[in-house]
């Protein structure tokens, strides 16, 4: 039996994982959450109680929170984060002093223990400003150069704290004598994921019947990750041995530009309105794929779900969603949790 626990649990990656895992023998689950932007639902209680999965509560700022934590797990999937292009011009001040604490609580947390195997999130906005400055190549392989192209844009404060735990894992691991890894996402999307992300955004607007439809950054390109090849590439990282200290970029490699992600949903959506190219948000970048070879190769991982068949179940979940009038409990599903 494998102990699990999976900081920041509650939200969208983090509880695919949890559902994951929960479909297999052999795991006993522990969630961390505070569940900031919303309260336990009625579905969250539900999977936990059938699935035996315990859920810590609490601001996992606070390093009280941790003497609730067993000393003793194989693995530990750290997720917990404030992400969000609007938190992080609204209030950088916050991203930073948050995401700092929950870094810096989890590693002290661990070092104190007997726990196996770490497994950090991170992010590609770790090293985009590489490709903006100097021309990295793209499809994008992880041994870029991590770089921030403008210290003092509120929009890099949160790639800032994402570097600042790839170190502080490696090497506290290397220290205190623990196994970790780091995987960096690249735009993973799906069925709940709340609605602070650019694809429910698009959603919306076209139910909000937008006429003419703005397309900011039409030529902007992205590779877009449905959250089952998320999942399955994360729970390799952390499962397959001898990859202490590695990193692996987390994604596809289908680039495509934003005009035709917004066009496509436009035609799920039966859309019969026009289109206008519009500037793109203030530190947008202009290019993002991630070059998957090494997890390919080193864990196995083979994407199943193309952006187009992805996108569909998507719009389809949202727009049932919404049309339904039901409430959305961000913290149960949205991209990290949110401490």
């Amino acid at each position: 039996m494998k102990k699990v626990l999976i900081i920041g649990g509650a939200g969208f990656i983090g509880m695919n994982i949890a559902r994951h895992l929960a479909k297999r023998d052999g795991y006993k689950i522990t969630l961390a959450d505070n569940f900031f932007r919303g309260n336990k639902d009625a579905e969250l209680e539900k999977f936990t109680s059938e699935n035996g999965i315990d859920v810590i509560e609490g601001d996992l700022t606070d390093p009280s929170l941790y003497s609730k934590f067993d000393n003793d797990y194989d693995y530990v999937y750290m997720l917990a984060s404030v992400v969000g292009v609007d938190y992080t011009t609204s209030m950088p001040n916050e991203i930073i002093r948050i995401n700092t604490a929950l870094i810096f609580n989890t590693l002290e947390w661990l070092k104190t223990t007997q726990c196996k195997k770490t497994l950090f999130t991170s992010t590609s906005e770790c090293y985009v400003g590489a490709i903006e400055a100097f021309g990295y190549t793209v499809p994008t392989p992880e041994d870029i150069p991590l770089c921030i192209q403008d210290i003092g844009h509120p929009r890099f404060t949160y790639a800032t704290t994402k570097m600042l735990g790839e170190s502080g894992f490696i090497n506290y691991a290397r220290v205190f004598d623990f196994d970790s890894v780091i995987v960096r996402y690249h735009n993973v999307y799906g069925p709940r994921m709340g609605f602070k992300h650019v694809i429910p955004h698009i959603i919306q607007r076209f139910l909000n019947n937008e006429n003419p439809f703005q397309v900011y950054g039409h030529d902007q390109t992205r590779s877009f990750c449905y959250i089952d090849d998320a999942v399955q590439s994360t729970v390799l990282a952390m499962e397959q041995e001898d990859e202490n200290g590695e990193i692996y970029h987390i994604g596809t490699m289908e680039e495509i530009t934003i005009g035709e992600l917004i066009r496509y949903t436009g035609s799920l959506m039966n859309y019969e309105g026009e289109y206008e190219n519009a500037p793109t948000y203030p530190g947008s970048v202009s290019r993002r794929c991630p070059d998957i070879t090494k997890a390919t190769e080193r864990l196995g991982y083979e994407p199943k779900v193309n952006w187009k068949e992805g996108l569909k179940k998507t719009v389809d979940w949202y727009v049932e969603y919404i049309q339904s009038g039901k409430e959305l409990h961000e913290s149960f599903y949205d991209n990290k949790s949110k401490s």
